[in-house]
Formats: C-alpha cells, sequence, structure tokens
C-alpha cells in the first residue's frame, strides 16, 4: 500500500490555492480572447480587453485575479490502495488552506457561523468533496468559490415530465435574472438528477471541467450548445454593458434520478472561474 503523508497534502493544498487565485486556466484564457475578437460591441470589447489584461498582470505580479479569492473548496479523489499518514486527512486540507491564504496574502472570507457572523481569520474551513476511487494515487483539486456569482445559483425540482426545453429556460432565466451581479461573462455548471444534493454537487464540481470541452454524450453537449446561443442572445454583455458574450461556455453533467423527479441546480460561475489540480 502507498503512502501519502499529511505533510505532502498540506504543502500542495498551500500551493494550489495561491496558483488557483493568481494563474486563470488556459481554457477560460482562451475562450476570453476568442471572444474579444469577436464581440460586437465596442464596450463589450473593452470590458474583454480589460479582463484580458488583468488575467495577463495578476500572473505576472503574482497577485489575486479576483479580490474575492472565494471559499475554499476542494475535491478529493482518495485512491483506494492509498494510506493516509500522519495525521487527519481534513485536517491536514484546512491547514494548506490556512498556510496558502494566511501566507499567500489572499483575502480571508469564511464566516464560523451562517448568522453569527464573526470571520475565521484564516479562509478555513474548506467546502471538502471526498470520493474513494481505485488505484493509489491522490488527485486534489481546489477551486476557491466567489460569491458575487454563487449568489446567483439556483435550484429547482422539475416533474419528471419537463422537456429539455424548458430546462434551458430555466438556465437561461437564472443568467437574465443575476444580470451583472455574476461579473458576466459567465461559466456555467448545471447538474440534472440524483437527489437535490446529488445536483448542487454536480454542477460544482462541472465548473472545474474545462470551458472549452463539451459533455462527452452528443445529447448533452447539443443542449450546451443551445443554452449557450440563447444566453449570448440576451444581450446582457461583459460585466453587464451589453454585447453578444453573457456567457463562455455552459457545462451539463447528468446522474441517473429517481423515476418521481428530476432535480436541476444550476451555479454560476463568473468569468474567473477559477481552479487548479495536483495528483499525489
Amino acid at each position: 500500500m502507498r503512502e501519502i503523508s499529511c505533510k505532502q497534502i498540506t504543502e500542495t493544498i498551500a500551493e494550489l490555492c495561491i496558483k488557483a487565485n493568481t494563474i486563470l486556466p488556459e481554457d477560460i484564457r482562451m475562450l476570453i480572447d476568442c471572444a474579444e475578437k469577436t464581440e460586437k460591441s465596442p464596450a463589450g470589447k473593452a470590458v474583454l480587453s480589460d479582463l484580458r489584461e488583468n488575467y495577463i498582470l495578476a500572473e505576472k505580479e503574482h497577485l489575486p485575479i479576483c479580490q474575492d479569492t472565494g471559499m475554499a473548496v476542494v475535491f478529493a479523489e482518495v485512491g483506494q490502495d492509498a494510506h493516509i499518514t500522519g495525521g487527519s486527512f481534513e485536517d491536514a486540507i484546512n491547514e494548506g488552506v490556512r498556510q496558502g491564504y494566511v501566507g499567500g496574502f489572499l483575502r480571508k472570507s469564511v464566516v464560523k457561523d451562517p448568522l453569527r457572523r464573526e470571520n475565521t481569520g484564516d479562509n478555513t474551513p474548506a467546502v471538502i468533496h471526498t470520493r474513494i476511487v481505485s488505484g493509489d494515487k491522490l488527485k486534489l483539486t481546489f477551486a476557491p468559490k466567489g460569491f458575487g456569482s454563487e449568489n446567483m445559483s439556483k435550484a429547482k425540482m422539475f416533474l419528471p415530465s419537463c422537456s429539455s426545453d424548458e430546462i434551458i429556460d430555466f438556465i437561461v432565466q437564472t443568467v437574465e435574472d443575476a444580470g451583472s451581479n455574476p461579473c458576466p461573462p459567465v461559466i456555467l455548471g448545471v447538474g440534472l438528477g440524483g437527489t437535490l444534493e446529488t445536483a448542487a454537487l454536480l454542477a460544482k464540481k462541472a465548473l472545474t471541467r474545462a470551458a472549452d470541452m463539451r459533455n462527452p454524450d452528443p445529447f448533452y453537449a447539443e443542449l450546451e450548445k443551445k443554452a449557450l446561443r440563447r444566453i449570448n442572445a440576451l444581450g446582457l454583455g461583459p460585466q453587464g454593458f451589453g454585447g453578444t458574450t453573457t456567457a463562455l461556455a455552459v457545462n451539463i453533467d447528468a446522474y441517473p434520478t429517481h423515476i418521481a423527479g428530476l432535480p436541476c441546480v444550476v451555479n454560476v460561475g463568473c468569468h474567473v472561474t477559477r481552479h487548479a489540480e495536483a495528483i499525489l
């Protein structure tokens, strides 16, 4: 059995905190660059130019791409033949978040209790989603989530007779209702199926999929393209100033569900939909 130390996990998470907050993923960079070339609105084109300059400077100067450095979300895929040594797995992740946010001078945005709003001072605890998978590796995906976009997310329990067009209507309406609040152009993670919490987790995980990669199922790939076309026809544009680029991508993931239901969650990500990963 292969051993992975908590010390390695902490060091890796600390590095991912800083990397994810200062370096925009290549796929999103490419989509912003392409959108700048095709955007028809002068105001929208100018905003996209600013977004491009921002992500370039952030990486060059080792500064956050956005001042909201998010709540730490960690997806951990733990190989069943790996043995975590030297402490608690979740404690190791939270210590990594603590070191990354404090040592990296990243904004601390987490409060201890949702109603008694005292800041924890180190951006812990993280939201940790753990899966046991085959093999002896540990895959860590760090996805800091800003709440300007998170607050615009929506869930709906559809009837099983619901059509795919009704799902697209809900996705589009979510973006229209959000307006400029989530700092468009947005990226949408959409979870369909399972139970309510399954759909929410699918939607969150979908935001970590490369934004230029469509669902491998042609049926859902076509729904993603159709939803994106309709969203960009809204005319909200970059930062809500008008234009043809309101969204960069729609990522839909589905899971089997009950005969009596069809849960749907739309998790909204801004143009800075950050994530970074490492395999130990």
